[in-house]
């Protein structure tokens, strides 16, 4: 936190940019997302406290959350507000969570997809098409992902989890939040905003995220309920200050380089590395993928319609640039480094592991993606 505060202040300064420019830029970024986070991020790790009362880590229960992982990411529209839920009962499988999770958010309808077609201002794009494909894509990224997390951790996560079996009942009771968690997505899918503001709050993502945690939290017994709270509040204040102040180096970062300027130009699958390289860019400074996805839509956009390229293909290797790189400027990387990693004290494990994923997926995904240009045009 300390060398990010002082190297965002730093840049800012010796790019000439003035006392106030600077404090103001920083104040910017620093709150871009914070309410936003602590929304997510308190019920997860209430969520996570009260499932660690029962210990339900299993091979089946963590099997069962890896599993759901993407399609988690994708219904929820935020990879961390996924493995946050999602990673308390994952035990060994954690890091297969947070690669399914990232490839889902970035890859499957309504998330990336859905985001980047409505920025890019697409027209024609059938929603069906969006689904297949971005689920398609998403079994190779996914399982690239997995391969290289378990490459890489090999012989760390063989005793992470309990090795008695947990009872089917036992089970079932604790993944309740899960289930009560999703069926209030589906039903928010299915019904759209109801012009209730209460209801149509609990039928969003964290809203949900939110009701389950409540249930979690009833489910616990009565004298153990505020050392969960506790908990929650401690963790939750503490990644909040990591995240402001990547958020606010960024901020300025962005604002620094002009990243519209390295667009290549060309067509056909000229065009596609063009958009994923110029999405690599974004990421790298922005950190966020919203906030990549937000801020490269203006830019991509006019690159889009002069060069005709399939429209969905365009899509799609603006999500798979985006995967690039899950580095300490993101948020998803201290929110997976502080659960995954938490033994760990350097930062240079995390960074491989986390940041050597997200490029393997970038890279399967391309090649897939271009294979299919180039054989179905």
């Amino acid at each position: 936190v300390i060398w990010m505060v002082l190297l965002t202040l730093v840049l800012g300064l010796s790019a000439g940019m003035g006392a106030e420019e600077v404090v103001v830029a920083f104040n910017t970024g620093f709150g871009r997302a914070l309410g936003e986070f602590a929304v997510i991020l308190l019920p997860s790790f209430t969520l996570a406290a009260a499932l660690s009362q029962r210990n339900i880590a299993s091979a089946v229960a963590g099997r069962t959350v890896a599993l759901a992982s993407p399609v988690a990411g994708g219904g929820m529209i935020c990879p961390d507000t996924a493995y946050a839920a999602l990673s308390p009962a994952a035990g060994r499988y954690k890091i297969d969570t947070a690669f399914g999770a990232y490839a889902g958010f970035k890859l499957l309808y309504p998330a990336g997809p859905l985001i980047v077609a409505a920025g890019l201002g697409v027209a024609g794009v059938e929603p069906a098409v969006l689904l297949l494909s971005g689920a398609l894509l998403t079994l190779p990224v996914w399982a690239a992902g997995v391969i290289w997390g378990r490459l890489v951790t090999k012989g760390t996560q063989e005793h992470a989890e309990t090795g008695r079996a947990t009872d089917s009942r036992t089970l079932l009771r604790a993944f309740a939040p899960f289930i009560l968690m999703a069926s209030l997505l589906v039903a928010g899918g299915f019904a759209g905003p109801t012009g209730n503001g209460a209801i149509d709050f609990l039928l969003l993502p964290k809203g949900a995220l939110i009701t389950a945690a409540i249930l979690a939290l009833l489910q616990t017994a009565p004298a153990e309920r505020r050392a969960c709270l506790d908990s929650a509040v401690r963790r939750t204040g503490s990644l909040l200050l990591v995240i402001g102040a990547a958020s606010a180096f960024g901020a300025v970062l962005t604002g620094l380089v002009a990243l519209d300027r390295l667009v290549p130009s060309g067509d056909g699958v000229l065009t596609l590395v063009a958009l994923f390289v110029l999405t690599v860019l974004f990421k790298l400074a922005q950190g966020s993928s919203m906030a990549t996805f937000a801020a490269i839509a203006p830019v991509a956009a006019p690159v889009v319609l002069a060069s005709g390229v399939n429209e969905i293909a365009a899509v799609f290797a603006i999500c798979l640039g985006s995967f690039i790189a899950i580095l300490p400027n993101d948020s998803y990387y201290w929110l997976v480094r502080r659960d995954a990693f938490a033994d760990e004290q350097g930062e240079g494990r995390g960074i491989a592991i986390l940041t050597g994923g997200a490029v393997v997926q970038a890279l399967v995904g391309m090649a897939v993606l271009l294979a299919a240009v180039v054989l179905w045009p």
